[in-house]
């Protein structure tokens, strides 16, 4: 395989993590690098939960086990931390552990991943779900009344993929209903995704927090919402928030730097996975074709970005700003966003190498 293949560059990206950040024993992930700022010893369920999908994303380019086994030790490693337990306090936390298991399970076939997503759902909404402010998912336990897109544009993608497994359950219902919610408390008339409301029960929507994670979520959750129910509304409006997105919170190559608390190095990476989705939702729809070429346009120019500033020495250790050169010290959520995007420009990739290959043949028929 070319080295400079977008493909090549992904197996690159996903063994840097291991470069940069493993770490022996129970730890698995150093939390930094280098590993001298505050406590590197930090139980981060979330991020590793990203790790399972980023470890899945290499299978399916791949199709080498070796990254359902890593996808499967990250697994492993949460649970172990989390005193042998899937759950925790936080609703989102765990919906996306719940995600990610229900893709190792249909990685590997194995039932026991899948029995662990729906045991999380079953917990989630049994503590969380609640009326406060109509029908909808709780961020976490400790506060019932505070609702975001956080906690419920996981829990739509992951009803809808549930539902897929066993139809006699209101999977669907229930993310139907926390998209309606969604829609109507927190997307503006553009398509802009606000984060939460409620935080301080006084009903105010906290619109000071303009993040990508938002608006890839509910992408996502419409994408999947389009390919559950054949509803055309859904496709609009992942499109239009997508659009959105780019053009409010990006420079029109990359997004800027969000924050360097850890967490926020995360969430460029959730838009850039469930962006993915939206292009190969709209590989054959000539409505959006313009919209699917300037979104390609925007994946391609901040992958091309990230790898002109971000490798170190052969191996990707980007910051926040993919525009810019490596800074001194990186979370591994900032390594996991940069993944994503990769995976999903080698994703593009291939599309565009079978398409060319489709074409070829069809040359060689007709000739």
């Amino acid at each position: 395989m070319n080295d400079t293949s977008w493909s090549a560059r992904a197996d690159t990206a996903q063994h840097s993590i291991d470069h940069w950040f493993g770490a022996d024993g129970i730890q698995f992930l150093a939390n930094s690098h280098p590993r001298d700022r505050g406590n590197t010893e930090v139980f981060n369920y979330w991020w590793l939960a990203h790790v399972i999908d980023a470890r899945v994303d290499a299978w399916l380019r791949t199709g080498d086990p070796e990254w359902t086994d890593r996808a499967i030790a990250a697994r492993d490693n949460i649970v172990e931390r989390n005193g042998g337990q899937l759950f925790n306090d936080y609703f989102d936390d765990m919906l996306w552990f719940a995600l990610a298991l229900e893709r190792v399970h249909r990685a590997t076939g194995e039932q026991r991943f899948l029995d662990e997503a729906i045991a999380i759902w079953d917990h989630v909404i049994a503590a969380g779900w609640n009326d406060t402010l109509g029908e909808s998912l709780a961020w976490r336990k400790q506060q019932l009344y505070y609702k975001n897109t956080p906690a419920n544009g996981p829990l739509i993608i992951l009803g809808v993929r549930l539902s897929r497994h066993e139809e006699s359950r209101d999977y669907l219902g229930y993310a139907r209903r926390a998209f309606d919610w969604l829609t109507t408390n927190l997307v503006g008339a553009d398509g802009f995704v606000e984060d939460g409301v409620n935080r301080e029960e006084d009903g105010r929507v906290d619109t000071q927090w303009r993040f990508t994670y938002n608006q890839g979520l509910y992408v996502g959750a419409a994408v999947e919402l389009h390919a559950a129910t054949g509803d055309r509304d859904y496709l609009d409006r992942a499109v239009q928030t997508a659009m959105t997105a780019v053009r409010e919170l990006s420079d029109g190559t990359v997004f800027p730097d969000e924050g360097d608390g850890g967490d926020e190095g995360l969430f460029k990476g959730v838009f850039y996975r469930y962006l993915g989705e939206l292009i190969a939702a709209l590989a054959d729809d000539e409505e959006y074709a313009d919209e699917k070429a300037a979104l390609e346009d925007f994946l391609r120019a901040g992958t091309d970005a990230l790898w002109a500033n971000g490798l170190i020495d052969g191996h990707l250790r980007p910051g926040n700003d993919w525009s810019k050169p490596p800074v001194e010290w990186i979370p591994y959520s900032t390594l996991l966003s940069a993944v994503f995007a990769v995976e999903q420009r080698a994703r593009l990739e291939a599309r565009d190498a079978g398409a060319d290959a489709d074409a070829t043949a069809s040359v060689g028929v007709a000739g």
